[in-house]
């Protein structure tokens, strides 16, 4: 049965000023896929999912949502990020609000949800990323990792169908990387559509439902993770994987 399409991107490119980052990319993303976006740095990855959420204006392409234009299916970006949710690398979250108001501050104010159902909502993801014990304390309080699941947290207390992540784990000391990733499985386990820009390469090849890589702007190689891992066909994607023979 042929899963639903609920986000394709069609011959996405981006400039800034006469450097070309992305050079016509398209992806389709159906759900339960749980895509990961590998690659050396400077490739085209953040910039590519930048796009995707309009937080990047691509300079050409186009995003769709469920078959429609994104930007003309919503009255405003902010109602599109509610259903293609983020998850940024340096966690964002509002350094005046507790963790509890950092969750629930997205819902009142975009989805227009009454400050009881949103804390009820807030409450239920905290608890699900293990942070319900922190509902109080504020940002400068939590350690890296606990930071970037109350940000996962926040992004799923709107309720996303497409959650994007742009290198969860790259700001975090590495014993802290584990517990973001075991959220990350769950969340996989769960069947939630995810974009996951990540150098996590166990991840991707054990998690993942797809793999691309990434290279000078382009898709260079994509396919099915096991197979990538063990037998990537271009000489680029062995450079690459030749880093990471311990996995």
């Amino acid at each position: 049965m042929e899963k639903e399409l609920l986000l394709s991107v069609k011959n996405l490119q981006k400039s800034f000023g006469e450097h070309v980052v992305l050079k016509g990319i398209d992806l389709d993303v159906h759900k339960g896929d749980v895509i990961c976006i590998i690659g050396p740095s400077g490739c085209g990855k953040s910039t590519f999912i930048r796009c995707i959420n309009f937080l990047e204006q691509p300079t050409d392409g186009d995003i769709l949502y469920r078959g429609e234009n994104a930007k003309k299916a919503f009255k405003s970006l902010p109602m599109y990020r509610t259903k293609v949710g983020m998850v940024f690398q340096q966690f964002n979250l509002f350094n005046n609000m507790t963790v509890l108001e950092n969750c629930m501050v997205g819902q009142v104010k975009v989805l227009k949800r009454a400050e009881e159902e949103a804390r009820e909502n807030a409450m239920k993801y905290l608890r699900h990323v293990g942070m319900s014990a922190y509902i109080n304390a504020k940002p400068y309080q939590l350690s890296g990792g606990q930071k970037q699941r109350v940000a996962i947290a926040r992004a799923l207390a709107l309720e996303p169908e497409v959650l994007l992540m742009d290198e969860p784990t790259s700001a975090l000391d590495p014993e802290m990387v584990g517990e973001v990733l075991n959220v990350m499985r769950d969340l996989a386990k769960e069947g939630l559509t995810m974009v996951i820009v990540t150098h996590e390469m166990a991840f991707a090849r054990d998690v993942s439902t797809k793999v691309i890589m990434f290279n000078d702007g382009i898709i260079s190689e994509s396919g099915n993770p096991k197979e990538f891992f063990a037998n990537p066909e271009t000489d680029r994607a062995k450079e690459f994987l030749s880093r990471f023979q311990n996995l």
